[in-house]
């Protein structure tokens, strides 16, 4: 069984070589995605090992990867979850447990936020009855800033939940200060920044809780996929409650009284002995992932550090090569930070001879792939208007992203080709339009 098993694992790599010769790449015909999974044939054999192991539900690989992945980014603990949209929706809802007393978040508590960013940030905080308090952006870096952020603390803020916009650092050594100060909670949405550094320290290890996704579209890919990590092991039982069901043991599923005091306890209202793989202390969720992805994730996690490498290869490549350009403003790192470049962002500028919309439709008629800087001003969006929530200030800038800004990707399967057919075909239409003035 065990020569067969590896004689079919031989055939996968060997198809993998075979299924990945093609064209290479053609300026103006082969797409150039802005983001996108880097799978090798490392990646694949590990699928089908685990297809070959039946790892249908989380197990040995699921344990191993959160393990591995909070040693690597310096948290005691980590929670797999199924998406990174899931990963917020439990860190925000751990902060709400009646297991942490007089410190745990109410209905109508305040939670300081961005405006310009993507909804999952923003959604756990309305799911939960609590009142998002939108704060703007700084246009070139597209983080807000601790000033805002301490502007924006009422009475009733009781927790920050921010995300690193494209991968660029908020001055998270600040905001964690303003929260320590204020007795807030900090949510650090690192789903876009994993590898990120700011002062020194990785992003993701400044906050009570932090999530990261496992999208194709981000650093790491299980397919899909999240993770909960923080430092503090009374919140990680929670999450880890809040995630499988809201049940108050803690042993994995298949394990059979692993405590010793499966038949011991008595909580509730329930009779003494009530099996404690059956009490349940959250009103949680489901929100477990697979083996598979796991197995799919530990053969990812061995090559992060080249991963985050080509990200800032290739935004430093583009951004050196349209430097200057006039009518767009081009994105700079925060100060005292190293990005992990989820993209590159370019906003046209109010003085220029062209839109936004006429720039982008000019690169996707040639294969380059655009986004928007996610939602922008998400009191914009039909979804958020008529929820109860507040803003502090103005949204200028956040308004400014909506109508302006998109990007363009650095994600590590791009080459230096691709990234050099990028940066003239945007020096082409800006120099274009340019002369036409």
């Amino acid at each position: 069984m065990t020569d067969r098993r590896t004689s079919i694992l031989d055939d996968v790599r060997a198809y993998h070589a075979e299924a990945g010769t093609g064209r290479g790449f053609v300026p103006g015909e082969t797409e150039i995605w802005p983001s996108g999974a880097v799978l090798d044939a490392d990646d694949r054999v590990a699928l089908a090992a685990a297809a070959l192991d039946l790892k249908i539900a989380a197990g040995g690989a699921s344990r191993t990867f959160e393990s591995r992945f909070a040693r690597k980014l310096g948290r005691r603990k980590a929670h797999l979850t199924n998406s990174g949209s899931s990963a917020n929706l439990l860190a925000l809802s751990a902060l709400t447990s009646p297991q942490l007393g007089e410190r745990r978040l109410r209905p109508g508590d305040e939670v300081i936020t961005v405006a310009a960013g993507f909804p999952t940030t923003v959604n756990p905080i309305l799911q939960n009855g609590l009142v998002p308090v939108f704060v703007d952006i700084e246009l070139g870096t597209y983080n807000t800033t601790a000033e805002r952020v301490a502007a924006a603390v009422s009475d009733r803020t009781r927790a920050i939940m921010v995300a690193h916009a494209l991968g660029n650092p908020f001055e998270a050594t600040e905001i964690a200060r303003l929260a320590e100060e204020k007795d807030l909670f900090l949510v650090e949405d690192n789903c876009d920044a994993v590898g990120s550094t700011y002062d020194g320290r990785l992003t993701g290890t400044f906050g009570d809780l932090t999530t990261v996704s496992f999208y194709p579209a981000h650093h790491l890919t299980m397919g899909e996929g999240g993770c909960v990590l923080t430092a503090d092991l009374g919140l990680a039982r929670i999450v880890e409650s809040l995630r499988d069901w809201g049940r108050d043991c803690w042993c994995e599923p298949g394990e059979s009284n692993k405590c010793l005091k499966r038949f011991d306890y008595r909580l509730g209202d329930l009779p003494a002995g009530y099996d404690h793989k059956y009490i349940f202390s959250h009103v949680g969720y489901n929100l477990k992932t697979t083996d598979l992805q796991a197995a799919l994730g530990l053969s990812q996690l061995a090559k992060l550090d080249e991963f985050c490498a080509a990200r800032r290869r290739n935004w430093r490549r583009l951004r050196d090569a349209v430097d200057g350009l006039p009518h767009l403003l081009l994105p700079e790192a925060t100060p005292r930070s190293d990005p992990s470049w989820f993209g590159f962002a370019l906003t046209v500028t109010a003085d220029a001879p062209f839109t936004r919309a006429e720039l982008v439709s000019f690169l996707e008629e040639r294969k380059i792939g655009t986004r928007r800087l996610f939602a922008g001003n998400l009191t914009r969006h039909p979804a958020y208007q008529g929820q109860h929530y507040r803003v502090s200030g103005e949204l200028t800038n956040s308004d400014v992203v909506t109508e302006n800004t998109f990007w363009v990707g650095v994600y590590p399967g791009l080459t230096d080709e691709m990234i050099d057919y990028v940066s003239s075909s945007v020096k082409d239409f800006v120099g274009g339009r340019a002369a036409k003035r």
